[in-house]
């Protein structure tokens, strides 16, 4: 039985999240906790000094999100595919967001997170500061992010770019092996590399451990030069028709760097493609 944590603001994103995630999980017996967070610093106000009463807060915020969870819980059974492999639970807070967050993890044992993303600067906003950037980064729990305009299809052809400088442990990159074997599908590891640069011994030794890794499973390396490394990053998604993305949250900067411009209004070529990002 796997813990699904469903993080929701009642927007449309993070219900194309959850449409998402349980088709992504459709063949697993999962119980999925749909949360709803308030921010405390929505609740108190500083300046004149008032802090609300937990019956207030009752009232006025939990009760409210209760009857909106269950609007949400109503849509899933009313519009997605009966599963009788899925167990839905809704949760309130009113903790500060990662705090509500990482307690959960905890508590219900979280296996995965599933979250939204909005706008066409995809992951570059959020890393900068929003909720699912937040998460992704402060909370030690395998996360799938998923675009306001990502569609669930099968997942044939794997992402997942390195720049063979950190090594990754076997319980690190386990659950691409649970993909590879449940999907069939293919892994792509591109790197992105100057002309006739070659890898160090350092990188050398991390590549070898790649192989040996997945020597079970259908990957390829590809090496792809390029003056400006999100153009070539581009191009190879759109030619390999890559259906999820997958990083580890230590090698962020990295994807940071290849994934994203400057220009915000430049990016648009991984706005549709999940990301699936590991813990250490």
């Amino acid at each position: 039985m796997k813990n699904i944590l469903l993080p929701t603001d009642f927007s449309e994103n993070s219900w194309n999240a959850i449409a998402y995630g349980l088709q992504y999980l459709k063949d697993f017996n999962c119980k999925f906790y749909v949360l709803n967070v308030n921010r405390l610093s929505n609740l108190i106000d500083e300046e004149v000094r008032y802090t609300p009463t937990l019956d207030v807060i009752e009232d006025v915020y939990v009760k409210p999100a209760q009857r909106e969870l269950q609007r949400v819980i109503h849509r899933i059974k009313k519009t997605l595919p009966t599963n009788k492999k899925h167990h839905f639970y809704t949760l309130t807070d009113h903790n500060f967001f990662i705090e509500s967050i990482r307690n959960h993890v905890e508590e219900k044992k979280i296996d995965l997170i599933i979250m939204g993303t909005k706008g066409a600067s995809g992951l570059k906003a959020y890393i900068a500061g929003s909720n699912t950037g937040a998460v992704i980064t402060k909370v030690k729990c395998t996360t799938l992010v998923i675009p306001e305009n990502a569609k669930y299809t099968d997942i044939n052809e794997i992402a997942f770019p390195t720049d063979f400088i950190l090594s990754y442990n076997m319980q690190t990159l386990s659950p691409i092996v649970n993909i590879l074997d449940r999907t069939n599908a293919s892994l792509r590891i591109p790197y992105i590399t100057k002309a006739n640069e070659q890898l160090n011994a350092n990188q050398q030794a991390n590549k070898e451990l790649l192989e040996d890794f997945f020597d079970d499973y259908k990957y390829s390396f590809h090496f792809l030069t390029n003056t400006k490394v999100e153009e070539a990053i581009q191009d190879f998604t759109e030619k390999s028709n890559i259906d999820l993305m997958i990083m580890v949250a230590k090698n962020l900067n990295y994807f940071q760097q290849i994934l994203f411009h400057t220009k915000v209004e430049k990016i648009s070529y991984h706005t549709d493609i999940p990301f699936l990002v590991l813990h250490e």
